[in-house]
């Protein structure tokens, strides 16, 4: 094993394309051992210096907006910009995307990049193609055209190798035993900065440091996704009344679905097939 495999990062000789970084087992194990008692603005910093290809994705959410923020501070006068990565699914809250505009107002330093629905600019395109309100009538397949494939695709064509989420264990579900540092099936490395925080300590750092939020969350919202999907949450209530998003399933749950759909396709076309060959025959007959 050489110089560069042993230390976890894997260059091409002379190349100018960031290196891949992995993480065995032993080592991520050891690295969310060290991380989980840091502060996040620490956590950051360690992600700066130590993880290439990174950027945050963000629904512009409460943490989300927190680690912008903290990132703000953190690269100020470094010349170091961490870009945002937006998934417009075309269903987000016209709230949702007038605080994109105040974000981008305030840290216009900030490069945003969206990615929508393949070769869909509008809901109505949307809607035309795959019809209304696929959300209820296939719910894997509406998160695959609306999260998974656009967010893959903003992955491959900015070389993402490791994103900032906005995810913590306090929102209950999935999260409640959430890594500082995780890696999915492709290889792609998580890191949830905030993880350890709770949502009163979110709201108090944006209410101290005046950054910019969803008008919901003063409506009783404390997690903003699709206005399909989201929802007002009582007291003692998990924060996020809805499943997991889209974007941290199991990849390999999309792909089993796409599988078993071309598998459905290819069926139906059979189907067809034979049912012309019977017709052209009773014809001959």
């Amino acid at each position: 094993m050489d110089k560069a495999q042993d230390s976890g990062y894997s260059t091409a000789s002379g190349s100018q394309t960031l290196p891949e970084v992995y993480f065995s087992p032993p080592h991520l194990k050891y690295i969310n051992s060290k991380l989980k008692d840091l502060e996040p603005e620490d956590i950051l910093k360690w992600c700066l210096i130590t993880l290439p290809g990174l950027f945050q994705t963000t629904a512009f959410g409460l943490t989300g907006l927190v680690t912008l923020d903290m990132l703000s501070k953190i690269t100020a006068g470094t010349g170091q910009k961490i870009d945002l990565i937006f998934l417009d699914t075309l269903y987000h809250f016209k709230e949702t995307l007038e605080l994109v505009k105040r974000v981008k107002a305030k840290y216009s330093d900030v490069r945003i990049h969206v990615f929508k629905p393949a070769g869909m600019d509008t809901t109505e395109e949307f809607e035309k193609t795959h019809g209304e309100r696929l959300w209820e009538t296939n719910d894997t397949l509406y998160d695959y055209l609306a999260k998974v494939e656009p967010a893959q695709r903003a992955y491959d064509v900015l070389n993402v190798k490791a994103v900032l989420t906005g995810r913590r264990r306090s929102q209950g579900g999935q999260r409640g035993d959430l890594d500082i540092v995780e890696v999915d099936e492709a290889g792609l490395i998580k890191v949830n900065p905030l993880a350890n925080w709770t949502f009163v300590q979110v709201k108090e750092y944006i209410t101290k440091h005046d950054v910019p939020y969803n008008v919901l969350l003063d409506r009783g919202y404390k997690s903003v996704g699709d206005w399909h999907s989201t929802s007002p949450v009582a007291e003692g209530e998990d924060e996020r009344k809805k499943t997991e998003c889209g974007i941290h399933n199991p990849r390999s749950k999309y792909g089993q679905y796409l599988r078993l759909q071309a598998m459905k396709e290819q069926e139906e076309a059979l189907k067809k097939a034979l049912t012309r060959v019977q017709l052209s025959q009773a014809e001959v007959a």
